[in-house]
């Protein structure tokens, strides 16, 4: 199979799987003339790592999901850790969001929005200490 039909069946683009062949994710076989030579193996990696990226989890988290994946001597414990530590950081990321949120909605409910020069979200981001947002 060549890249063209491997990246309609895995849904991913030709550029993202060379990416992966070069930072070692997947190894295609060559052909005698060069060209990738892809197995229906390569195709089932393929789709497991863009459902794995479509969850946010990191190349690296990939590499270590797609090792114990073809293990199969692999302990689950192990993949749900992985997993586990995603879903941590994820919902990290959702309290940042909602604080997020929450700052910016109180700044654009104090703005009058109006033609006067003085801006309230002008203000407050100029005397916010780095790195907070409350």
């Amino acid at each position: 199979m060549n890249i063209g039909d491997v990246a309609k069946q895995a849904g991913l683009p030709a550029k993202t799987i060379r990416y992966y062949e070069d930072i070692g994710l997947i190894k295609p076989l060559r052909d005698t003339n060069g060209y990738r030579a892809f197995r229906p193996s390569d195709v089932h990696k393929l789709v497991f790592l863009a459902r794995s990226r479509a969850l946010g989890f990191t190349i690296e988290d990939c590499r270590a999901l797609l090792a114990l994946w073809e293990d199969q001597d692999r302990a689950s414990a192990d993949v749900r850790a992985i997993a586990k530590e995603h879903l941590s950081q994820i919902e990290t990321k959702i309290a940042d969001l909602e604080s997020m949120r929450s700052t910016l909605s109180d700044l654009v409910r104090d703005c009058a929005g109006d033609s006067r020069p003085d801006c309230p979200i002008l203000q407050k981001l100029e005397n916010f200490p780095a790195g907070q947002t409350q």
